[in-house]
């Protein structure tokens, strides 16, 4: 079974506000493989462990139907509370356990989410549901990050740095897999014919309030707020401040850069 680590509403409005979809590079290098591969034009999407459904409105714009799935109650409330596109629908459902005919979804993916799966049955079960001839795209963005704004990038990415070196005190060991660029996932997939991609970078939009928002969301965050709400939030609210004045600047929406570097397992299912 998954590891549940989302599934409070309060962390899940702050999830929806602040987590950031999939940026142009790591999109584009999806919809390469897919074209690459030379695919028909997928008639089913699934994003397992969809969230909120940032990745989900990604694959919304490129695919005639996509069903977004997830352990969480609260996140799929979230994620139909946010969505207006009519070829989206949400499922409450384990990544191990989806209810799709065997050989019926023509593309499984799942952002920043195969890490807290029970791995070896989700393999299972995604060569189960995915055609011959349909693909998988698993990725995460990486603990590799950094600030950008002006001539102050450095000292931001410092103080950035230093707040993950108090929350990675709390990380769960499945963030291992992300530590290791999803390489067991890799190995794990059951295909042949596969490729794993360590050096995706984007650059997405952010503002102060963003970055801080973003920090809110992350589940070593959830864990120290759980165990000492004080200390959790004198932290973002310090962090913040060290922005602000490091950037010189008053309003938290102040707009900037946040780097990352993402990691992306493909997979192509022979006919």
């Amino acid at each position: 079974m998954a590891t549940q680590m989302f599934e409070g509403r309060g962390h899940a409005a702050v999830y929806q506000k602040y987590r950031f979809a999939p940026g142009e590079e790591l999109q584009r290098a999806i919809l390469t493989y897919l074209k690459e591969k030379g695919a028909n034009p997928p008639e089913l999407v699934v994003d397992v462990g969809c969230g909120s459904g940032q990745g989900t409105h990604f694959l919304a714009e490129h695919f005639k139907k996509v069903v977004g799935t997830d352990i969480s109650e609260a996140q799929i409330q979230e994620a139909r509370d946010t969505s207006s596109s009519p070829n989206v629908s949400y499922l409450v459902c384990p990544a191990e356990e989806l209810p799709f005919e065997d050989a019926s979804v023509d593309l499984l993916a799942a952002f920043t989410a195969a890490h807290w799966f029970d791995i070896e049955k989700f393999m299972r079960e995604a060569n189960r549901v995915i055609k011959p001839g349909g693909c998988v795209a698993i990725s995460t963005y990486t603990l590799d990050m950094s600030l950008h704004y002006g001539n102050c990038s450095e000292k931001l990415t410092k103080i950035y740095k230093e707040v993950w070196d108090v929350l990675s005190k709390h990380s769960h060991s499945k963030v291992k897999h992300v530590l290791e660029n999803y390489k067991e996932i890799f190995e794990a997939l059951p295909f042949s014919d596969k490729k794993r991609i360590t050096d995706i970078y984007d650059k997405i939009p952010m503002t102060v309030a963003g970055v801080v928002g973003y920090l809110e969301s992350v589940s070593q965050y959830q864990v120290l707020l759980k165990n000492d709400p004080e200390a959790a939030k004198s932290l973002l609210q310090d962090t913040e401040k060290r922005i602000l004045e490091t950037m010189g600047v008053s309003s938290r929406e102040t707009p900037l850069e946040f780097w990352v570097r993402h990691v992306c397992v493909l997979g192509y299912k022979g006919l």
